[in-house]
C-alpha cells in the first residue's frame, strides 16, 4: 500500500482544547504532498475568548476570525478533505483533543478518525537534542517554516513522516508506525483525550 495520510494541525484561541481557531491539513499520496488547505475558525461559544498568550503563539484574535465559519461550518470542508485517510499530527494527541472536544462542545458527531503521532515517530527515527516541530523538520529537510502557521505546521508534519518512512523503509503509515514502535490509534469518544509522553527512546534508524 503507498503512503497515504493527511496531515492536520489546529491552533486554539486558549487553553480550552474546544478552541480551534485556526487548521492545517496536507495531503500526501504515494509518499508526496499533493495539496494542502487551510483556513481560520470561529471557536465554539463559551470557547471563544482569546487569550494573550495564545495570541502571542499564533498570532491570531478575535477580529481575525469574525468572518470566519463556525466549528460547525467547516467541520463538512475539514472531513471533506481529509476523506477516510489517517490523520498525522506533531503531538497528536493535541490535535485529536481539539477535534473531540470542538465536536462535544457544538454537539457535532466527531469523526473516527484514525490517526498517528509524528513525534512518537520521531522519537524512535532521530536522534536529535530537542524534538520540536522545527527541529524535527529541518532534520527531515524540511526548514524555516513559519512555526505555528496551522498550515505550514501540517506541511512540516508531512514532511517528517515521509522522511521517516524513507529512513526505515516503510511503504504505509502501518508499517511506518510499527518499525518506528509507534502506532495507529482511532479517535473514540467515550475515553479520555489520547496523551504522548514526551520521554526519550531508543532510535531504530540512523540518522
Amino acid at each position: 500500500m503507498p503512503l497515504d495520510f493527511t496531515a492536520i494541525d489546529f491552533e486554539t484561541a486558549n487553553s480550552s482544547s474546544a478552541s480551534a481557531c485556526a487548521v492545517g491539513l496536507a495531503r500526501v499520496r504515494g509518499g508526496k504532498v499533493v495539496a494542502n488547505a487551510g483556513w481560520l475558525i470561529q471557536p465554539p461559544p463559551g470557547h471563544d475568548r482569546f487569550f494573550e498568550l495564545n495570541t502571542g503563539i499564533h498570532g491570531l484574535r478575535a477580529e481575525d476570525v469574525v468572518d470566519a465559519k463556525t466549528w460547525s461550518g467547516q467541520l463538512g470542508d475539514l472531513a471533506a478533505f481529509a476523506g477516510a485517510d489517517v490523520l498525522v499530527a506533531h503531538n497528536a494527541g493535541f490535535d485529536m483533543a481539539v477535534l473531540k472536544r470542538a465536536c462535544a462542545a457544538t454537539g457535532d458527531t466527531c469523526p473516527p478518525y484514525r490517526y498517528a503521532c509524528s513525534l512518537q515517530v520521531a522519537r524512535r527515527v532521530y536522534e536529535l537534542d530537542s524534538y520540536r516541530l522545527p527541529s524535527v523538520a529541518a532534520e527531515a529537510g524540511f526548514a524555516d517554516f513559519p512555526h505555528h502557521d496551522p498550515l505550514a505546521d501540517a506541511l512540516a508534519c508531512a514532511h517528517i513522516m515521509i522522511d521517516a518512512a524513507r529512513r526505515v523503509g516503510a511503504s504505509d503509515i502501518e508499517e511506518l508506525a510499527l518499525a518506528a514502535g509507534a502506532r495507529v490509534s482511532r479517535i473514540r469518544v467515550d475515553e479520555p483525550d489520547p496523551v504522548f509522553f514526551e520521554t526519550p527512546v531508543p532510535s531504530v534508524a540512523a540518522a
